[in-house]
């Protein structure tokens, strides 16, 4: 397949506070492209809130989580949780909506180490947005209503959760700029300025890469 047949793709990679999931699937409305959320939204994090260890352990997405929290480092040595099965059936599922746009369907992804797993496909867009956590925190806290505190607790979660699971799968480190074409923090423009500027260099990238 020669790279005219692949469609544009945009992989969006976002720390807490970033406002991915809004920049990413108006991005995805803005080219016309499918949008692929991603595997830890913080919805399902903020379900865990509040609730004991035990009680968050016995839910899917509190072991899920659990499960990547303790794989503090990478390459640390962990036995698989029989309950969310191993690493690869995991990565397997995870990559499972990324399939079309490996053999040339266009889309938008956020998350799933889109840009590790899409780093050698033709026509694919890498972003990272990313910021000081201090601004991220008084921005997340704004938005969502919460006070530092909670929100710090959120962004910590967050974040770890987040950076283990690719750490985990892929041994990379989501924060790493060389990932990405652009890296962008949200917190100093806002997000319709934000979206505007992902727009313009992610159609920039496509009409230089035809």
């Amino acid at each position: 397949m020669g790279e005219s047949s692949y469609g544009p793709v945009v992989t969006v990679s976002a720390s807490y506070g970033e406002g991915g999931s809004v920049i990413a699937p108006r991005l995805a409305e803005t080219l016309g492209v499918p949008f692929v959320d991603r595997v830890i939204a913080a919805g399902e994090i903020r379900s865990q809130e509040g609730l004991g260890v035990g009680e968050r352990e016995s839910t899917p997405t509190g072991r899920f989580l659990s499960y990547f929290a303790r794989a503090a480092t990478v390459g640390t040595v962990m036995a698989p949780d029989p309950d969310i099965e191993d690493d690869e059936s995991i990565r397997q599922k995870a990559e499972s909506p990324l399939r079309p746009l490996v053999k040339g369907g266009p889309g938008v992804v956020l998350g799933r180490a889109g840009a590790v797993v899409l780093a050698g496909r033709p026509r694919a867009f890498h972003v990272r947005l990313d910021g000081p956590v201090e601004r991220r925190l008084a921005w997340a806290a704004s938005l969502e209503g919460l006070d530092r505190a909670d929100a710090a607790k959120r962004q910590a979660e967050t974040d770890r959760a987040r950076t283990q699971y690719v750490k985990r799968l892929y041994r990379r480190d989501p924060a790493d700029p060389t990932l990405y074409h652009l890296v962008l923090d949200t917190t100093v423009l806002g997000i319709e300025a934000a979206i505007r500027v992902v727009g313009t260099a992610a159609e920039a990238y496509f009409a230089a890469n035809p």
